[in-house]
C-alpha cells in the first residue's frame, strides 16, 4: 500500500480532537506527570491502549458493539462507578493534600498502583470504545484503501498527546510547590471524574 499523506493528517486532526478534551484519563497523567510519579510506565500504558482500540476501530471492531447492545448498559455502571469511588479519593487527597517534596521522598504510590489505576480509567471508560471503536472507526472506513494510513495519523496523535501531557506537565511543579495548589488540582479532578460518573449513569438510565 502506498504512503498517503492527506488520510495520515486527517486521523492525527481526528485523533487530537477525541483525545485532547479533558477527562479522567488526560486527569491522571497530568497529575502524575507534574508530580514526576511514574511517568513513563503511565505514559506508555495510555498510549499504548490507545494504538490498541484504534487499530480495533480501523479495523471495524466497533460493528461488535453494535451486535451487543446490552454490553453499552452493562459498561456504563460500571464505569460510573469506578469514576465515582476515584472522585471520592480525589476528594480525600484535596482535604490532605499533597507535596512535591513527598513526592520526592518516595512516599508516591508504587508503581503497579499507577500503572492498574492509568488500565483502569481507560478500559473501563466505556466513551473510549464509542470514541475509538465506533466514531473513529467509521471515519477511517470512509478512506476506503487508505484507512491504514488514517490509523496511522491516529496513533500518532495519541502518542503525541501523552508524552506532551506527560513530560510537558513538569513545567507546572512551581506552581505546585505549595500543598495548597493540589488541593485546587484534585478538588477539579474530583469534580471532573464526579461528573463524568453522572453523565454515564445517565446514559445507563436512558438505554
Amino acid at each position: 500500500m502506498s504512503f498517503s499523506a492527506a488520510p495520515v493528517f486527517a486521523g492525527f486532526a481526528f485523533g487530537l480532537s477525541l483525545i485532547v478534551a479533558i477527562g479522567a484519563q488526560n486527569a491522571f497523567v497530568l497529575r502524575q506527570g507534574i508530580a514526576r510519579a511514574h511517568v513513563l510506565p503511565v505514559v506508555a500504558v495510555c498510549a499504548l491502549s490507545d494504538l490498541v482500540l484504534i487499530a480495533a476501530g480501523v479495523a471495524g471492531a466497533g460493528a461488535l458493539l453494535d451486535a451487543a447492545p446490552a454490553w453499552a448498559t452493562v459498561a456504563y455502571w460500571g464505569g460510573a462507578a469506578f469514576l465515582l469511588a476515584y472522585a471520592l479519593l480525589s476528594v480525600r487527597r484535596a482535604i490532605r493534600p499533597a507535596t512535591l517534596v513527598a513526592e520526592a521522598d518516595g512516599h508516591a504510590p508504587h508503581i503497579w498502583a499507577a500503572v492498574v489505576t492509568a488500565l483502569a480509567l481507560t478500559w473501563l471508560n466505556p466513551h473510549v470504545y464509542l470514541d475509538t471503536l465506533v466514531l473513529l472507526g467509521s471515519i477511517a472506513s470512509s478512506y476506503d484503501t487508505a484507512r491504514l494510513w488514517f490509523g496511522v495519523g491516529a496513533a500518532a496523535a495519541s502518542i503525541v498527546w501523552f508524552v506532551g501531557l506527560g513530560y510537558g506537565a513538569r513545567i507546572l511543579r512551581p506552581v505546585f510547590a505549595k500543598p495548597g495548589a493540589w488541593r485546587v488540582l484534585d478538588g477539579s479532578i474530583a469534580a471532573v471524574m464526579t461528573a463524568l460518573a453522572l453523565s454515564l449513569a445517565t446514559q445507563a438510565l436512558a438505554g
